[in-house]
């Protein structure tokens, strides 16, 4: 398999993630913002949302959405629960992950990060986001604060999609992390994994 991934984004850091749990390979094309392979990537239709990750399937079909990758790859897998009602919640935090999650902290933290992005980073919208992201990981700690995974007794797709840009809300986004000591915990979890490894592999 084929990833066009984004080396600093957490959304490309998921699926790659997610690979390295299950201990699978793919052949990876890096499209940093800026680089020639994302404009070979945008002519070429690989990227159909105008984002990445985008894997190119074995059937040669590809798939955007990193959240619907994750569930490709997890299929059949101890990644995605075997109970229907732990499936049909791990569901919920992913949707949730894309809908309240990525769109504060993960927006924060490229306001910060990427240069062409900080005109945007006016500072009522920081305040905002910064007040919006402590709320969505508020709700993530009151679940980790007396279990040790999103869903059900173990690991899921649920906790690999949000590990991504949780692990670098304070170090990329400027989220006082101190406030949530259930998501320390569980950030310590993930990293101790079998396979595991950072943004930065």
């Amino acid at each position: 398999m084929k990833l066009w991934s984004m080396p600093s984004s957490g959304n490309s850091y998921k699926v790659r993630l997610a690979l390295a749990l299950l201990g699978r390979e793919a052949e990876l094309v890096d499209i940093e913002a800026g680089s020639p392979e994302i404009v070979v990537a945008h002519a070429t239709g690989r990227l159909p949302f105008g984002k990445a990750p985008v894997p190119e399937l074995p059937g040669g079909d590809i798939l955007p959405e990193s959240n619907a990758i994750l569930k490709w790859l997890g299929e059949g897998s101890a990644l995605v629960p075997s109970d229907p009602d732990d499936r049909a919640m791990m569901l919920a935090w992913m949707f949730w992950e894309q809908n309240q999650h990525e769109g504060t902290i993960a927006v924060r933290g490229a306001l910060r990060h990427y240069p062409d992005r900080r005109h945007l980073a006016t500072p009522e919208r920081m305040a905002e986001l910064l007040d919006r992201g402590h709320a969505a990981l508020a709700v993530m700690e009151k679940r980790l604060a007396e279990h040790e995974w999103l869903v059900g007794s173990s690991v899921s797709l649920a906790d690999i999609c949000l590990y991504a840009y949780t692990d670098s809300a304070d170090s990329r986004g400027g989220f006082d992390m101190a406030r949530y000591p259930g998501i320390t915990r569980w950030l310590d979890r993930i990293a101790g994994l079998p396979g595991y490894i950072g943004i930065d592999a």
